[in-house]
């Protein structure tokens, strides 16, 4: 697996962090006050509700928010940009499961939102892809744009190394207590076209400016150049790897902010 850094402490409960459920490293308490950020549909939210946590799920995509709401109305979600993050009262956690990456704007302000979100002492804990995800996928769509002619892919990720990203939880004010990364190849299983179909899936932004003539033959070199390192007997193989960390606000920050209810209305 090739786990690059960790260390670990009493600050976040009895699990080893090492493959265990991200919601096992958070460790939720009854009553606590968790944001869930990039909650997606709501998986991660209900995931940690169950363990009695008060969850606030947060996501920049309303159509996401719109089905988390439908999908678990005991919850509160609202949509919110990460990097503009203001909220009125401090949580007891932080966490953020496979959605930090997708926040590349900026990621310096989205870790310092996290920060001004948490009482002091605050955990924030999270997943996201770190540096070499799906380094033969993105370089097969490069190939593959550079053989038809087009300028260079748009990719929508920030996908840092441990150090750059523990530099940036530290200068934020962050005490780092665990730091992974690891690689995970994963089966895909969301579409029969292999690397095309994930291409579809999660880099349609680089789509938006191709002749729409030439998507699918483009789509086709993809698969050709991307079949050699990440096509099985038993099917196609995402190559990707995890950055996985937990961190505290340190104990002697300034006072937080003044609290407000929390929120029981799902909508804005």
């Amino acid at each position: 697996m090739n786990w690059a850094v960790t260390t670990y402490d009493s600050a976040f409960g009895y699990v080893s962090a090492h493959g265990a459920p991200l919601v096992d490293l958070l460790d939720p308490q009854p009553g606590e006050r968790v944001i869930d950020l990039g909650c997606g549909t709501g998986t991660f939210s209900a995931e940690i509700a169950e363990r009695g946590a008060e969850v606030l799920g947060i996501d920049g995509n309303p159509d996401m928010i719109a089905q988390a709401t439908a999908s678990n109305p005991g919850l509160s979600f609202i949509v919110g940009d990460a990097a503009d993050l203001i909220v009125g009262e401090s949580f007891d956690a932080v966490a953020s499961n496979a959605a930090l990456h997708w926040m590349n704007r900026d990621p310096d302000a989205v870790i310092g939102r996290v920060y001004a979100a948490l009482r002091p002492g605050g955990r924030f804990v999270g997943e996201l892809g770190g540096a070499g995800n799906c380094a033969e996928l993105i370089v097969a769509m490069q190939t593959a744009w550079r053989v038809f002619g087009l300028g260079e892919p748009d990719l929508p990720w920030y996908f840092p190394t441990p150090a750059e990203y523990a530099a940036k939880l530290e200068e934020a004010g962050f005490t780092l207590r665990l730091l992974e990364h690891a690689e995970r190849p994963t089966r895909m299983t969301e579409g029969p076209g292999g690397a095309a179909d994930w291409v579809r899936a999660y880099a349609a932004r680089a789509l938006a400016d191709v002749p729409p003539e030439v998507v699918d033959p483009l789509l086709s070199r993809v698969n050709d150049l991307a079949a050699p390192a990440l096509r099985r007997e038993s099917g196609w193989v995402a190559d990707y790897v995890r950055l996985r960390f937990a961190a505290v606000r340190k104990a002697d920050s300034a006072t937080p902010p003044p609290a407000v209810p929390f929120p029981s209305d799902p909508q804005l």
